[in-house]
């Protein structure tokens, strides 16, 4: 049997080992766990870096008056906040997430902003989206798949609700490649990053995960295989910070 046949009985969740029908609960708990307070982390936890990198992925996105986009692993919604005003009245953003809590958070912050005409929210696991086939002129997913069990069905799914000439963005953390970097990252992720969870968010464990999970993630020519084989098309990616994070493109034509 293959390695990486979805019949294993055990996936990795950060560094441990569980089974594989049990990630996405221990996942979900992660992100129960630190929705309340995720905003604020993600400031202090990139010094406030990750604005920047949403900003330039934005770039990409270039979302325009009546388009459909899909705001995948979207979270508290900061692409989504982005994106509704350029795709207008005439256009429509969907909010999505695996875990309700973090949905909630997305959908309240929306809503005190004054983001509504346009947004729908949907809890959808990545793996099998509830989405027609062509549907949407783009889809994001901002640090959202490296938490998914299986990200070929992901991909696969993605695809198949992308309409043709639509694209995918993919802004995930990656894998240093500026000499020396690594360590220095490593010593801030698994030593800094827990405490300042724990005082902050009064949950160091999920901090530590998170961390984990990162480091588990495929690093960037590895994610553009699983892109090139899941049929996307011109796939590349581009270096932020060193490449501690990179933003992977691709088109279904």
């Amino acid at each position: 049997m293959n390695d990486s046949s979805h019949k294993e009985k055990t996936t990795h969740f950060g560094y441990e080992q569980v089974k594989t029908d049990e990630k996405a609960k221990k996942v979900a708990d992660v992100f129960h766990s630190v929705a309340a307070k995720y905003d604020v982390m993600n400031d202090l936890m990139s010094f406030g870096i990750h604005r920047i990198w949403k900003r330039i992925t934005m770039e990409y996105v270039r979302p325009r008056a009546g388009q459909k986009m899909l705001d995948l692993a979207g979270g508290t919604g900061d692409l989504t906040a982005k994106m509704s005003p350029k795709v207008g009245d005439s256009g429509l953003v969907v909010l999505s997430d695996i875990n309700e809590s973090m949905l909630n958070v997305g959908r309240d912050r929306l809503v005190n902003d004054g983001i509504v005409s346009n947004v729908r929210y949907v809890q959808a696991n990545a793996q099998s989206l509830p989405f027609p086939d062509n549907y949407f002129d783009c889809v994001t997913i901002a640090f959202g798949l490296r938490n998914v069990t299986h990200k070929d069905q992901a991909l696969a799914s993605i695809y198949r609700v992308l309409k043709p000439g639509g694209k995918l963005l993919v802004l995930e953390f990656s894998k240093p490649v500026v000499p020396g970097l690594s360590s220095i990252y490593d010593f801030y992720s698994f030593n800094i990053l827990p405490k300042m969870g724990q005082v902050v968010a009064n949950d160091g464990d999920s901090y530590r995960y998170l961390s984990e999970s990162i480091r588990m993630h495929p690093d960037q020519d590895s994610l553009k295989e699983m892109m090139l084989a899941a049929e996307f098309d011109r796939v590349d990616y581009i270096n932020m910070t060193g490449g501690i994070v990179a933003l992977h493109r691709g088109y279904k034509f």
